[in-house]
């Protein structure tokens, strides 16, 4: 057998240490405890490993988010606007979202900036990402005194944290934090109000989560008036189960309906294939994603029972590249993408187009800017969410489109890096290799 990377001193990455003959160490002629005990023991390494990777992605992070601030001033961009853009690139180098981008920056700063004991931490193996992480969001209210004093009260490098859980810490940090600066935390549970909102995820199956983030109050209130109209039904012989009570009264409290369904448009893309042929081929609904052919026929054609209301199904033909699936479609003399041509790139791109950002569409923009000659037409349109669009206004960012067989977005950031972004396959498609 082979051992690589025995010593915990400067550790490098390397090849798992695995028996030559891992049936030997089962059949004992190879000890099993000493097998068993060298794996753990690297993945304890690989551990400590991936928090000195992160302490290092911090330091660099901060130090990218100065240099690009800098070269922002010399070319004169106002003090107010510099550091635009810097989180998303930052989400393109690690491959995240850039939501996910500007939360990681933010988390490098207040970590090489503020707290250095939960850097240390960090860099030593003694909290992972995650826990740095819940340190740094707990102590956000705070003055940067305050929050560089709960850092050393705390002292996660001194091994305060060990054994201890991601509930254990968020309670350190909190009680911390409100001895520090009782008014501040305070303040951050009256504003979290503010921060109410409502979201929609994918889940398995064809469901879907859909989160509401309240007031506690509210919340309580919400879910107790829902278990009372569960249990109501239940006393009177429904032979639903509770959750399912609970879900079926929600959706027919918000929507006014039954069957949940009024007056909303569902765009459901499918081949001709699936729908009039029993052809297996997947659909894909906008806002969630690839459905089974077979549900997809059943929302179109299910009848609807005597307490729902009649649905209308319309039909919308979409013509794609035999080839490729590229929606096609013709040049438009309008400067705003609106209509039948906003519902196809809509239908196209389905979710943001920057790359790793899964976002809901909210923007369709010119890949090429109208005021640098771009037109208005499918293959310069791009659907892309809020921030992602105001981030490529930013100087030194520029897209444009790649010509293939699938509508490509390359975008160049102020560095000179660049990433590609494919159209999704349309419903009977298969990507083409390139």
């Amino acid at each position: 057998m082979e051992r690589i990377g025995e010593s915990r001193a400067g550790a490098v990455v390397s090849p798992a240490f695995v028996p030559a003959r891992p049936e030997a160490a089962l059949a004992g002629s190879i000890p099993a405890h000493t097998v068993g005990g060298d794996l753990i023991e690297q993945l304890r390494m690989l551990e400590e490993m991936k928090s000195a990777i992160s302490a290092l992605q911090a330091r660099v992070a901060v130090a990218f988010d100065l240099v690009q601030r800098a070269e922002q001033a010399e070319a004169g961009v106002p003090a107010s606007e510099r550091g635009h853009g810097v989180g998303a690139q930052v989400a393109l180098a690690r491959s995240e979202s850039p939501n996910r981008g500007s939360r990681l920056l933010g988390l490098a700063k207040a970590l090489v900036a503020e707290m250095p004991h939960t850097l240390a931490a960090l860099t030593s193996g003694q909290l992972n990402e995650w826990r740095a992480t819940l340190l740094v969001k707990e102590t956000a209210c705070l003055s940067v005194e305050d929050r560089c004093a709960v850092d050393k009260e705390l002292a996660p490098d001194a091994g305060t944290f060990a054994g201890k859980g991601d509930k254990a810490i968020i309670a350190a940090a909190k009680a911390a934090a409100y001895r520090r600066d009782p008014r501040s935390v305070a303040g951050r549970a009256s504003r979290a109000a503010a921060e109410r909102t409502v979201s929609l995820r994918p889940a398995p199956d064809t469901m879907t989560y859909l989160t509401a983030l309240l007031p506690v109050a509210q919340g309580v209130a919400a879910y107790a008036a829902l278990t009372r109209a569960a249990d109501s039904a239940r006393s009177s012989g429904d032979a639903r189960g509770r959750g399912q009570l609970m879900a079926d009264t929600l959706v027919e409290r918000i929507t006014g309906t039954p069957g949940g369904i009024s007056g909303i448009n569902l765009d459901l893309v499918m081949t001709d294939r699936t729908l009039f042929q029993g052809d297996s081929e997947p659909a894909r609904l906008k806002g969630y994603g690839i459905v089974p052919a077979e549900w997809a026929r059943t929302v179109v054609a299910e009848e609807q029972s005597d307490q729902a209301q009649e649905l209308s199904v319309w039909l919308r033909r979409l013509y794609t590249a035999p080839a490729t699936g590229d929606l096609l479609a013709t040049d438009s003399k309008a400067r705003l993408f609106s209509g039948r041509l906003r519902h196809l790139i809509e239908t196209r791109d389905n979710t943001c187009r920057t790359p790793y950002c899964d976002a809901p569409i909210r923007h369709i923009d010119h890949v090429v800017p109208w005021r640098s000659g771009g037109t208005t037409n499918l293959t310069n349109g791009a659907g892309l969410c809020e921030a992602c669009n105001h981030t490529k206004e930013n100087p030194g960012w520029t897209t444009q489109t790649i010509q293939g067989a699938t509508h490509t977005l390359e975008i160049r950031t102020p560095t000179g890096h660049t990433y590609r972004s494919k159209a999704p396959p349309s419903p009977g498609h298969r990507p083409l290799r390139t």
